[in-house]
């Protein structure tokens, strides 16, 4: 198989022409941001589906983030997103997905109608048998395509469409923009409930600030890889980290400067420092956010706040 790459499971494809060899596949599309718990149920009915007709789960996604192309002015300036692409593979590797298809998202693509990109694609790429939307899917030129217009093609050209109800967390919808707002506000509980999962930062681990080493928090940072990657708002959080062997608990300090979160200043510290080598990566859960930013006068002033701060996140459980 004409495989990009691979990714643990996921079989990733850069191209229609290359995932071509999917066998019986039961697809579902979209931009998948948090992969949050209502895609997690998509996700799940589409093995349930797969495993009914031997075939394999496939998610259509996009980069660039759609609104990034069609509004970079506007509504796509100043989009963050909730995972990078790396976090985002990594969440749909665990919740099962066997094929991701990344499309370039561009200004021709966008041109494509709702009724050539089922024609030419679903069914004439990729041999669709099963196709799952989520509640309110619109997809093609202008958004003009929807679970309608799904529904009537299926019947014409004998594949079967299924509409996923919308998901509820406490009777409030669940939708990437209430998680994006909920993590901008620093609440990261409300985030995680959504999500089903912590949010996380996944990135290469380097040595920082020896000054921190000197007052008893040796800390490391983890490198933004991408400049829209949202991040949570300055200051201390309750966190676990998690590399290829270990899994501790500590606390982070978040710092941004400007528009790119690549610029960010993101560290941790363990309360039961591992062995983590520079240059291996390792993923931040994040908890609970403890405090806002502050200034110190002093290397004294920090490491007293630190101390208190260490004695907080202590006290949780997580």
């Amino acid at each position: 198989m004409n495989v990009t790459s691979k990714y643990n499971s996921v079989k990733i494809f850069k191209d229609f022409e290359a995932a071509g060899s999917i066998r019986n596949a039961v697809i579902t599309t979209g931009s998948f941001d948090g992969v949050h718990i209502g895609h997690k149920v998509i996700l799940q009915r589409l093995k349930k589906l797969a495993q009914e007709s031997g075939g394999e789960t496939v998610l259509i996604t996009f980069h660039p983030h759609p609104r990034k192309v069609l509004y970079p002015e506007t509504s796509g300036k100043e989009l963050y997103l909730i995972n990078s692409q790396r976090e985002k593979i990594e969440l749909l590797r665990k919740a099962g997905l066997d094929n991701l298809i990344i499309v370039e998202f561009t200004l021709e693509f966008a041109r494509t109608t709702s009724i050539d990109f089922v024609k030419n694609i679903l069914l004439n790429k990729l041999h669709a048998g099963r196709i799952v939307v989520g509640f309110n899917h619109h997809f093609g030129h202008n958004r003009e395509g929807d679970y309608e217009e799904l529904r009537n093609l299926g019947q014409e050209y004998g594949f079967e469409v299924e509409e996923i109800p919308e998901q509820d967390i406490q009777n409030e919808s669940v939708s990437s923009t209430k998680i994006r707002k909920s993590l901008l506000e620093g609440n990261i509980q409300k985030a995680n409930a959504y999500l089903d999962h912590h949010y996380i930062i996944m990135g290469l681990i380097h040595e920082v600030n020896p000054k921190l080493k000197e007052i008893g928090f040796p800390s490391f940072g983890v490198k933004i890889e991408e400049e829209n990657k949202l991040l949570p708002p300055n200051g201390v959080y309750a966190v676990s980290v998690k590399d290829d062997k270990n899994d501790f608990r500590g606390m982070c300090f978040i710092k941004k400067s400007g528009n790119s979160s690549i610029d960010a200043v993101v560290e941790y510290y363990l309360f039961d420092r591992p062995e983590i080598l520079s240059g291996t990566t390792a993923t931040v859960h994040f908890h609970k956010f403890i405090r806002e930013e502050k200034p110190f006068q002093t290397l004294e002033e920090l490491q007293k706040q630190l101390q208190i701060d260490r004695v907080q996140v202590d006290e949780l459980i997580f």
